[in-house]
């Protein structure tokens, strides 16, 4: 066989590999987890838990730890992980199963968050400066890198809750496009549940990367692709702000 045949073969072979994929959390689990919230006892969730949720939420965890390196000072891999997978088990409650919406997205983002903000109050009781990059993403604190959604007069819950009127409505228009569609409803997501993914926050910054991360995930958008449809939301929420001021 000449030279040029084999090289075919290798190229058919390679052109014909199937990606692989990763199905710890699929259809089963999303139904798990639906049962497990209308669960009427502690026996029939710790089953359910047990059976179905544990494991596949076990490597969730895992993968996120080490993909993102989200690793804490004096902590092992164990200790962060158990840590972890409790803290999301408080906040299991919240999820709003839906159509719109996926238990491993949720419950994903919560548990990079919290690392995240973990991470960032253990810092700064170190006072130590590190490079946020070693964590996936620039959470530094720049003013330039933060939104302010609050004034001194009027409260943020305030400004989210008239803010997500106004995304509804927007929603709900037909002229609205399906990405712009998408990324609306992934930023009404985010403001509803904006407690919960973003713990532990004392000021009134949100930080512009984390809220992108968060935004590419949802959306599976591009970067620029979200800057040039989100200027339309900026405009409704700026809008909005300028309008409860003046009142």
């Amino acid at each position: 066989m000449s030279e040029d045949e084999n090289n075919l073969i290798v190229e058919k072979k390679k052109k014909g590999r199937k990606p692989t994929t990763n199905n710890y959390f699929d259809v089963r689990e999303e139904e798990a987890v639906r049962n497990f919230l209308t669960a009427e006892t502690y026996e029939e969730r710790n089953k359910i838990y047990n059976e179905f949720l544990k494991e596949p939420l076990d490597k969730m965890i895992s993968s996120i730890i080490r993909r993102y390196k989200l690793y804490r000072k004096d902590m092992n891999f164990e200790e962060i992980h158990v840590d972890t997978h409790s803290f999301l088990m408080t906040k299991i409650e919240k999820f709003k199963p839906s159509k719109e919406k996926k238990a491993y997205s949720y419950f994903g983002t919560i548990c990079k968050n919290y690392l995240m903000g973990q991470i960032m109050k253990d810092q700064k009781e170190m006072n130590r400066k590190i490079s946020y990059e070693d964590i996936s993403s620039d959470l530094s604190n720049r003013p330039e890198m933060a939104y302010y959604i609050e004034s001194d007069d009027v409260s943020s819950e305030y400004i989210i809750k008239k803010f997500l009127e106004k995304l509804r409505e927007n929603l709900n228009q037909k002229d609205c496009e399906e990405q712009e569609h998408k990324l609306g409803s992934a930023i009404y997501d985010l403001f509803e549940n904006y407690g919960t993914i973003f713990p532990d926050t004392n000021n009134n910054k949100f930080n512009k990367n984390i809220i992108l991360f968060e935004l590419r995930e949802m959306t599976n958008l591009s970067t620029k692709e979200i800057r040039t449809l989100i200027k339309k939301y900026k405009k409704i929420y700026f809008d909005l702000v300028q309008e409860i001021l003046k009142k």
